[in-house]
């Protein structure tokens, strides 16, 4: 079987959140990142579309990696929106 893609969306906490600096921490703390997206919500709030890549056969990647990503600060909430096999 191939690897699985999941995709998280992301929310910051507020609209001062700095994106950037949020899509470098996602980045920094999950090294199988392999593309953030900027999905804006309204009223200067943009959430993040987070692509990451697990090597197929480890249980529970999908988990620790949104629990992961929860714990960056200026993270509101983090949440797995797909699932894929590549």
């Amino acid at each position: 079987m191939g690897d699985v893609v999941i995709i998280l969306r992301v929310m910051p906490e507020s609209p001062e959140v700095d994106i950037e600096g949020l899509k470098s921490a996602i980045v920094e703390k999950y090294p199988g990142t392999k593309d953030v997206q900027e999905d804006p919500i309204g009223f200067g709030l943009v959430a993040l579309k987070v692509a990451i890549v697990i090597p197929d056969g480890e249980a529970g990647a999908s988990e620790e990696a949104e629990k992961a990503i929860q714990e960056i600060e200026g993270v509101e909430s983090a949440e797995i929106v797909s699932l894929t096999l590549t």
